[in-house]
């Protein structure tokens, strides 16, 4: 593991109740989720409630190249199994649309533990509004790939 991906490590807390923001990019940053029926798949699996045990999927979007979680880990789960779990569930799903095998996700992940005084519906505004930032829609309703447990 490269140096690079340890540093994201250092510090990591993996606290139940906690709520995080998380990142993951695909390998070398892929654009595979370009495709309308790799990101159908990959969808389906963060959809799959089974994955998250007693933690909670809060609003996500998934990129062209990467994904966006909010999540409110639970304690069955900690926070290095709970996005393996959907980094690997997820492959597994794009995978079996493309008929390969093989890494799809990046090994490291990126995370930010919430703060008590940030709105946490201000976060999963911003994260559904990737796309349109991204300059993929004009408005979030446009994009198909994204989630939050408010609507």
């Amino acid at each position: 593991m490269s140096s690079r991906h340890a540093a994201l490590r250092r510090g990591r807390v993996s606290l139940p109740g906690q709520l995080y923001l998380l990142t993951s990019t695909t390998m070398d940053r892929r654009p595979l989720f370009a495709d309308f029926h790799l990101a159908c798949a990959a969808a389906r699996a963060f959809n799959d409630l089974r994955l998250l045990g007693d933690a909670q999927l809060l609003a996500w979007v998934l990129m062209p190249d990467h994904v966006h979680w909010l999540v409110s880990l639970g304690e069955r789960f900690s926070l290095e199994e709970l996005v393996l779990r959907l980094k690997s569930a997820s492959a597994r799903r794009v995978n079996a649309a493309r008929q390969t095998h093989g890494a799809l996700w990046a090994p490291a992940y990126h995370d930010h533990a919430l703060r008590a005084g940030e709105d946490v519906q201000e976060v999963a505004r911003y994260i559904v509004a990737n796309p349109v930032r991204a300059g993929l829609v004009r408005r979030v309703g446009d994009y198909p790939f994204w989630d939050a447990v408010w609507l």
